[in-house]
């Protein structure tokens, strides 16, 4: 049995002790309610110092992460993390500050980013207070529902997301009040345009867009939309989740959109996952500037550090290398894509942006599903290999959706190495899918029941 076969409780021994206080320097507190007191000491674990070293050591290793492997994960762009980002970040002098303290050091950093953004992405301003992707969504629209109420037009409560929107656009939206009203999309994989005509009236506060979409195809008929939006009386609000492709190649603004809101912790290669740290800054153009100090969403200036390491990158990679980010990403997706199609069925064909999406595997040639070998059985497979799983059943446009997105910090020997798996995991399936059904068979954990584990987890120590 290993360290990380038990909960550290279970490596509870009485007696042992693996930390050392310093004597209380402070009165024993009077007066406490009887209700927030103790009435016996927690039942904490009793272990050494070199029990609790090695165990959460252990655990760690069992994570899965950019510094350890590939992780291609659609729409998420989990690029490398640059460790002088880190080194910025945690310098004392901005380490050590208060949120409410008034530093002139700091504050040049979010005068310098917000200048920044502005010209990456041809907006006029931007508010730092958003704390993730999300919750700039919200306060994006939160804005553009206060343009609207300041121009004294209280009519306009819909919100309108294409079928292919991440899920967060209409949760987002109806956080805030407004009604979602789906468009749907061509075969093409692309926004139907006259369709969004018939949905069109003096009630539409926005249109919220992703571009390129989640299936990673740029809308070709982009201005089109904006011009169509905007003949109403609408915003457009982009989703800067897909920004990767586009980051000093194409602008937003440039393209008609009113509000965006970015995921520094995508874009800008500072760390994502696991529920935080994450920063989404909110741009907005000229006109909607004015709003940005009548809406609150956060105390202060959002998660500081993480804008530190975002402007550590820029800083880094300079305004004339920031557009190699999107081009290396672009190439490195339509390179996997290319050479992954003859077996993974492809959907829709033609260049893509940083991600693409199959649906399954191509069964001998033929455009039907291998038997008995669904995506999440790849996905599982590709675990046993050192690789993460994509994005998988998502978006919803496709049965068998798997999503890849490599990003511009990935070598050609990684992707390469990525593709060889990809092509023996297609073979497996054909010639023995229970491989691929059993998988992972190399990983501490291999195929817990994932619906019970969702439904009804067990989330504190029961003493058998």
């Amino acid at each position: 049995m290993k360290y990380y076969d038990k909960l550290i409780f279970e490596c509870s021994k009485p007696g042992r002790v693996g930390y050392t206080l310093p004597a209380n320097a402070f009165p024993k507190a009077e007066g406490l309610p009887q209700g927030l007191c103790r009435r016996q000491a927690p039942a904490l674990p009793e272990v050494s110092e070199p029990e609790v070293v090695r165990h959460y050591t252990l655990l760690s290793q069992m994570n899965f992460g950019v510094d350890s492997g590939f992780y291609p994960l659609g729409s998420c762009t989990m690029k490398y993390n640059p460790k002088i980002n880190e080194e910025v970040a945690a310098m004392p002098a901005f380490a050590g500050l208060h949120p409410l303290q008034s530093a002139p050091g700091a504050e040049k950093v979010l005068e310098e980013m917000d200048k920044a953004l502005a010209e990456i992405t041809g907006l006029s301003r931007f508010t730092f207070a958003p704390c993730a992707g999300a919750h700039g969504e919200l306060t994006g629209l939160m804005l553009m529902r206060q343009y609207h109420l300041n121009r004294g037009d209280n009519a306009r409560t819909k919100v309108i997301v294409p079928d292919s929107a991440h899920g967060t656009n209409p949760a987002s939206a109806a956080v805030a009040g407004l009604e979602v009203v789906e468009v749907k999309s061509l075969s093409n994989g692309r926004v139907d345009v006259e369709a969004l005509k018939g949905l069109l009236d003096e009630h539409v506060a926005g249109m919220m867009m992703t571009n390129p979409n989640t299936l990673g195809l740029f809308e070709t008929q982009i201005e089109e939309i904006a011009a169509l939006v905007h003949g109403v009386g609408g915003l457009m609000y982009y989703d800067g989740a897909n920004m990767n492709p586009l980051m000093g190649l194409v602008r937003p603004g440039d393209m008609g959109f009113d509000i965006m809101h970015l995921n520094l912790h995508k874009t800008f290669s500072t760390p994502h996952g696991g529920g935080g740290p994450g920063s989404g800054p909110v741009g907005v153009a000229a006109p909607l500037v004015p709003c940005l100090d009548q809406i609150r969403v956060s105390a202060w200036h959002g998660n500081f550090g993480v804008i530190l390491r975002a402007y550590a990158y820029i800083l880094m990679l300079g305004r004339e290398h920031l557009a190699k980010v999107g081009e290396y990403a672009v190439l490195s997706a339509n390179y996997i894509k290319e050479c992954l199609k003859d077996v993974y069925k492809l959907p829709i064909e033609g260049v893509c942006k940083h991600e693409f999406v199959f649906d399954g595997l191509v069964n001998d040639g033929a455009h039907d599903e291998v038997p008995g070998a669904t995506t999440l059985d790849v996905a599982k497979r590709l675990l046993d290999f050192g690789f993460h799983a994509p994005t998988i059943y998502f978006p919803l446009l496709f049965h068998q959706a798997l999503m890849i997105e490599p990003t511009e910090t990935e070598s050609k020997e990684t992707i390469d190495a990525f593709i060889a798996v990809m092509r023996r995991i297609a073979e497996e399936a054909a010639e023995d899918p229970t491989l691929l059904q059993e998988a992972p068979h190399t990983t501490p954990v291999s195929r817990p029941d994932e619906t019970t584990a969702a439904r009804s987890p067990i989330l504190t120590f029961q003493d058998a």
